[in-house]
């Protein structure tokens, strides 16, 4: 009886260790990476150089989760995570510094920005394989919630990163985010969960091998895998898709507030706090109500449909409408997120985990790259509604083919008890 009652708790020591980890590093990120944003798009005044800005951070993760995924298997995730945070807090301050005695380059900055992204894709994959770990048996939809919930809460801190960085600029808030990912990255090293899938993966180590075709071994094996599980390989397909979209919304619509309406950031920031506010009410709503296993399914697959519809025709409408839209968006993506990510990170073996989420995210760094740069090149000949538009129409066409042509499959894994 006392191992049942211990099994359902979900705030065990680890768990708590590692959410509020995630809220300091979270809201220190949140703050700056806006500031960067903005402060791309008045210095270039171009939406093609802010897309070249975009695309440079998500460049690296075109490679690194797979490389990563496949090492994440074999090595320790909870020392990936802190010794990255700490990395993370030293090139923060640095910038920061740089910044601060008034140099700047936008192609050092570009690199700076590769940097990041290729420590934050390889941060993801561990973040993503050693967080269900610390999950106790049958509160993965509740976890994930809380995920979702202080992603969505620490995007707080976008109104509060607008007016500082008209104040004071920059460098101060990088100083801040280095400080959070240093707080974040000592409290990690504080976690004391033991990764029994190292020494299961030991079995299958190649004798003799060279770690690079150890490598190489593993991301193949990592492959083969998704290839032959078709219901998973449904749900990454699908994913990618929606990542094309999600990369031409990212790179088009800041810029269409500020060309549109005056001091536009500002009403984006309030059209988005909607969005925020749908995805935190449904994250709570989530937290304390589970969906029935017979019901995931479809409402996965109505909610990709109706969220990439109302995406695609918001900017059309008036202020208000466009916040009642972006609320509903907000609802339907936390409902998405809990959905897929509860299903498959308890269905994956814990030792395939990393490999598993290195190719997941691979497959959507494609598409969000793509959907990047096609949206610069296609805002300079067409309207940034259109473009948005038509993208997410075909958005929700893939949600069909995909998700709805492969329900067979995908209904085994998103139906599922945890």
């Amino acid at each position: 009886m006392l191992d049942q009652k211990k099994a359902a708790r979900l705030w065990t020591r680890d768990f708590t260790i590692i959410t509020l980890g995630s809220v300091v590093s979270m809201f220190g990120n949140s703050m700056s990476g806006f500031a960067m944003s903005l402060m791309v798009l008045d210095i270039s005044d171009s939406t093609l150089l802010y897309s070249v800005y975009i695309a440079m951070f998500t460049l690296p993760q075109l490679f690194m989760p797979i490389v990563s995924g496949a090492l994440l298997d074999r090595f320790s995730r909870k020392k990936t995570i802190y010794m990255l945070d700490f990395v993370s807090a030293f090139l923060y301050i640095l910038m920061a510094a740089l910044l601060a005695a008034g140099w700047f380059s936008f192609p050092v900055f570009a690199v700076y920005c590769f940097i990041l992204g290729a420590i934050q894709s390889t941060y993801m994959v561990a973040y993503e394989s050693f967080y269900p770990l610390l999950i106790s048996e049958g509160n993965f939809q509740k976890a994930y919630s809380i995920a979702s919930v202080l992603e969505t809460l620490s995007a707080v801190m976008v109104p509060v990163s607008t007016f500082l960085y008209g104040r004071i600029g920059l460098a101060p808030l990088l100083l801040v985010n280095g400080i959070c990912f240093f707080i974040a990255a000592v409290m990690e090293t504080r976690i004391g969960a033991e990764e029994h899938y190292i020494a299961e993966q030991q079995k299958t180590k190649l004798e003799g091998g060279h770690p690079f075709r150890q490598v190489m071994a593993d991301t193949k094996e990592g492959f083969l895998y998704l290839s032959q599980e078709r219901g998973l390989l449904a749900v990454a397909a699908y994913f990618a898709f929606s990542a094309i979209c999600g990369g031409v919304s990212s790179v088009l619509v800041l810029p269409y507030f500020k060309n549109t309406f005056e001091n536009g950031e500002y009403w984006y920031m309030f059209v988005m706090a909607f969005s925020l506010a749908g995805r935190a009410i449904g994250g709570m709503i989530h937290y304390r109500m589970k969906i029935p296993a017979e019901y995931r399914y479809a409402t996965a697959l109505a909610v990709y449909v109706i969220i990439s519809l109302c995406e695609g025709v918001y900017l059309y409408f008036s202020f208000p409408v466009m916040m009642a839209l972006c609320f509903i968006i907000g609802i339907g993506g936390v409902t998405s997120y809990t959905i897929r990510i509860s299903a498959t990170q308890s269905y994956v073996p814990d030792e395939k985990k990393g490999r598993f989420n290195g190719a997941f995210n691979m497959l959507s760094t494609v598409g969000a790259l793509a959907g990047e740069f096609a949206a610069g090149l296609l805002a300079v000949k067409y309207p940034e509604r259109a473009v948005m538009l038509a993208v997410m129409l075909l958005c929700a066409v893939a949600a069909v083919i995909f998700i709805g042509g492969g329900k067979r499959h995908v209904e085994a894994i998103y139906n599922r008890s945890e």
